[in-house]
């Protein structure tokens, strides 16, 4: 072997070491836990994290029983808030707002054209979520306000996220269904919104949180900065969420 090949093998050792250390050194991608609404639009705003989408009050049940997670984002500020209270989150951050729509199918076999039609149609399929989740909460106050609550009883079906919802109409199995207005957009092929009167909208509110005792703080900070900085900002008005 000659000395320059015995140099390089030496270097390419050195760096090979090096590489491992550094490797070791790095830190877990950060864990986030966010409402199933956010999931077309969190990946890339953050594309190095772990995330898992479910309804925030599933989410918030998980960390209330010690799952491992770094950040929480909720669709309500109910969850958010709970946590707060109980020493399980920093104070949360409001960083996006989002309404509601009637969606139907795109074939719309029921013919709906307006909220009140779902009192018009006695066979109707209607999926919703419960009462906790938050596309559930909120459905029930658009409802309440245009003495609509009677059409729960149509409810085929009580899903456990929004994502459900969407699913359900998307494939036919139910003929409307009460979702955020950007899970219409992300599903424009399959779904079409009809527009709710403006008196009867709730007030939709996301809200992010570090979780206490997180094990990677940092990469939480960093990710909630990402979110509320100009890059998250533009990918939230991106998918059509509205911005505090």
């Amino acid at each position: 072997m000659t000395r320059a090949a015995a140099l390089l093998l030496g270097v390419l050792a050195i760096a090979a070491v090096g590489g491992g250390w550094t490797t070791a050194r790095t830190e877990e991608p950060v864990t986030a836990y966010a409402a199933s609404s956010l999931t077309s639009v969190f990946p890339r705003i953050s594309p190095a994290a772990r995330f898992q989408f479910a309804g925030s009050n599933q989410l918030a049940f998980q960390i209330r029983n010690g799952a491992p997670t770094d950040v929480f984002a909720s669709a309500s500020p109910v969850y958010t808030q709970e946590l707060l209270r109980a020493g399980l989150v920093e104070k949360p951050r409001l960083f996006a707002t989002n309404s509601l729509v009637l969606a139907v199918p795109r074939s719309n076999p029921a013919k709906i054209r307006t909220v009140q039609d779902l009192a018009k149609r006695p066979n109707l399929k209607l999926v919703v979520a419960g009462a906790k989740v938050p596309i559930g909460l909120y459905t029930r106050e658009v409802l309440k306000r245009l003495g609509l609550l009677r059409v729960l009883r149509k409810a085929v079906s009580q899903e456990p996220d929004v994502k459900g919802i969407v699913g359900k109409i998307a494939f036919g199995q139910a003929d409307a269904g009460f979702v955020y207005a950007t899970d219409v957009r992300a599903s424009s092929s399959r779904l079409i919104a009809i527009p709710l009167p403006p008196r009867s909208q709730p007030t939709v509110r996301y809200e992010v949180a570090v979780v206490k005792g997180t094990k990677n703080r940092a990469g939480a900070l960093e990710l909630v900065t990402d979110l509320l900085g100009e890059g998250g900002r533009r990918e939230l008005k991106q998918a059509g969420f509205g911005l505090p």
